[in-house]
């Protein structure tokens, strides 16, 4: 399964550029909220705009993304946006060199370490935020007996669930929508 808004990283270059929490961050605000200038990214995060346009140079370096001039409303304005919607990376492309494989196990060790800390961060949330939602937020785990092909289906059917909800029309029905992270995981593992 091919997504043209989906990179697919296969230099580790690209994937030491995404290895640091901060810039892992600013990723994902400019995905939630799009474009945006540096005043706004450090505002966003709580972070220095010297520290946020080093990180946008090291992001912008390997091409994950980019500035965005035709939402400038003058030269001194900086917009930048992201080059892909998402990217994506398989450890098994970077085994034939020791060092990439470092790099790689570096990135998907913190995405993950990312994608607990939200999960953490929601169940640490004040009682009336989470009531506010109230059966919403979910977990859900299972284990299965599967072959590698099998969790390959499984995978694809998924990543096409969230793509569906993710892509799809937001309606204009007054409704106020805030952003949900979801993610979920399916590995080998022994119980």
């Amino acid at each position: 399964m091919s997504n043209p808004d989906v990179r697919q990283v296969t230099d580790s270059r690209v994937l030491a550029a995404l290895s640091h929490p901060l810039r892992r961050r600013l990723m994902d605000v400019l995905k939630v909220h799009g474009p945006a200038t540096v005043g706004l990214l450090a505002q966003r995060t709580d972070q220095a705009p010297a520290n946020i346009s080093h990180h946008l140079k090291v992001l912008a370096a390997a091409d994950l993304v980019a500035e965005a001039p035709e939402l400038a409303r003058d030269r001194r304005e900086r917009w930048w946006r992201l080059e892909h919607r998402g990217v994506r990376w398989s450890t098994a492309d970077f085994d034939a060199d020791p060092a990439a494989r470092a790099v790689a196990d570096a990135a998907t060790s913190l995405n993950l370490d990312r994608h607990v800390a939200l999960a953490r961060a929601w169940h640490a949330a004040p009682d009336d935020t989470r009531a506010a939602w109230g059966d919403g937020p979910f977990s859900t785990d299972r284990w299965l007996h599967l072959t590698p092909d099998e969790l390959a289906e499984l995978g694809r059917e998924v990543i096409e669930l969230f793509a569906r909800w993710g892509d799809r029309e937001v309606p204009d029905d007054g409704r106020q929508r805030e952003p949900v992270f979801l993610f979920a995981y399916g590995i080998p593992a022994r119980p």
